[in-house]
């Protein structure tokens, strides 16, 4: 009988190691991250030698940004590998970020753009909960996802059940009768009288000047602000099964059907005035239609239909996806604003003064994109097409037997082995390059959002190895 004799070649040595390599990549970088964070905070970019650091704007190293990427992304990204892991200390730095979010918490039950650990009352004292950008919206998420873990009775973890409950009534208490929210909330409730629930109407006439006016209250679409307070509302009903939170789903869902613009543009507004009425929000929001908030809106709608079966929801998406497929600027193209009822696309100069050319416009915004406009229109015709207990059906996931899963793992190997070899020796990954924003200048640095990517990839990998 011929015997047969195998080489162990350096790259199947390498390949051998993955598992191993991949953990102590993960617990390295994670507590490397934890190391230059502000009490269990962060920020969303740190120079090499972290002197220069920042949020959306400068910060400083006892700051940590609350708006995404920021604490509560990386609270949830190290909840999420310590899930699939078990690895206690990821457990841990997931308690620090929650435990940093429950000292940051404002009286009126969210929180701002950011803290500062160093003068936590300047922050305290103002009080104005956002819920712009899912700022508010994203810490409680977390909180939430938090909680369910953290069933002691430590101080952190009885802080963060205690910073997740508040937020919650607040979070209720900030929804107007119409059930829309606000962009922030000070966290004194609005008198029904001076918010009537109306259903949308065109202006008779608007201003072309931006008239300066104060728009904290409106009801507000902008940047997906209601929809993040919808799906936020409907993930407190599944994890905690309370009625309560599913009727203010509801409400919001109600809010959308009125706040859909009647013929011929039956799509939404950024925000709305106390008349239904589109209004102005910065100097480059006029009253209008738009082009990408209403693809959250109406994304939201079919998410309420699959929740709740209510067809309403869903028929009322019908409509806005006519007048997408009227109103393209370009192929697989839209504008994000559109003026009332005329349906001309609508643009700002450099020198923020409205017009309908779309040759000198501001760089910092987008009046122009796809706006995920197709990817909706595939996701309302899919779930139309098979209706809600199939879609249902086939979106549960499957357990893989113990083939499935090493076959999988096997063919994230490659992706993993990348994300190893672009850890350098203290347990960082840095972005190469040079980055201008916001008056600032970063060259190579750590940026919050690469790391999320990347311990998602290597705790997925192990979760799979189980």
């Amino acid at each position: 009988m011929r015997s047969f004799c195998f080489i162990l070649l350096p790259w199947m040595a390498l390949a051998a190691d993955t598992p191993s390599e991949a953990r102590g990549a993960l617990l390295k970088g994670a507590a490397l991250m934890r190391s230059i964070s502000a009490e269990g905070g962060y920020l969303w970019r740190y120079s090499k030698d972290l002197q220069l650091v920042a949020g959306e704007n400068r910060a400083t190293r006892s700051m940590m940004w609350l708006q995404p990427p920021g604490t509560p992304s990386m609270g949830m990204a190290f909840l999420e590998a310590y899930q699939r892991t078990s690895e206690p200390a990821l457990l841990d730095h997931a308690l620090a970020a929650g435990a940093a979010l429950a000292k940051a918490q404002l009286a009126s039950g969210g929180w701002d753009y950011r803290h500062d650990f160093r003068n936590p009352q300047r922050t305290l004292r103002r009080n104005i909960s956002t819920f712009d950008d899912n700022t508010s919206q994203s810490c409680l998420r977390f909180l939430l996802a938090l909680g369910e873990v953290a069933t002691g009775n430590t101080p952190r973890e009885q802080a963060v059940r205690r910073a997740r409950d508040v937020g919650l009534r607040k979070l209720l208490e900030a929804q107007y009768p119409n059930g829309a929210w606000p962009q922030r909330y000070d966290g004194v409730p609005k008198l029904p009288q001076d918010f009537p629930v109306l259903p949308a109407r065109y202006p008779k006439t608007w201003s072309r000047v931006y008239p300066k006016a104060n728009y904290i209250n409106h009801y507000t679409f902008n940047d997906n602000s209601h929809r993040d307070c919808v799906l936020l509302v409907l993930e407190a009903h599944r994890v905690t099964t309370k009625p309560e939170y599913l009727q203010a789903a509801r409400r919001g869902g109600e809010f959308i059907l009125r706040a859909q613009m009647p013929e011929p543009q039956p799509v939404w507004a950024q925000q709305y005035n106390a008349r239904m009425e589109p209004a102005w929000a910065r100097k480059f929001e006029p009253p209008s239609v738009t082009g990408s908030e209403s693809v959250g809106a109406c994304r939201t709608l079919i998410d309420l239909y699959l929740a709740t079966g209510d067809a309403k929801y869903l028929n009322a998406v019908a409509p806005a996806v006519r007048w997408y497929r009227r109103s393209a600027i370009a192929p697989g193209k839209w504008a994000r604003f559109y003026e009332l009822q005329s349906n001309r696309p609508l643009y700002f100069t450099k020198k923020y003064q409205l017009t309908y050319r779309d040759n000198d416009m501001p760089t910092h915004y987008s009046f122009q994109s796809s706006y995920g406009v197709e990817n909706m229109i595939r996701y309302y015709e899919a779930v139309r097409k098979q209706g809600r207990t199939a879609w249902l059906a086939a979106q549960t996931p499957k357990t893989l037997t113990a083939a499935q899963s090493a076959a999988r793992a096997e063919s994230m190997e490659k992706q993993v082995r990348v994300v190893i070899a672009a850890q350098d020796a203290q347990g960082r990954w840095i972005t190469r390059g040079k980055l201008e924003t916001r008056g600032m200048t970063f060259g190579d640095r750590m940026e919050t959002r690469t790391f999320i990517d990347h311990i998602d990839v290597l705790s997925k990998y192990l979760s799979l190895l189980k």
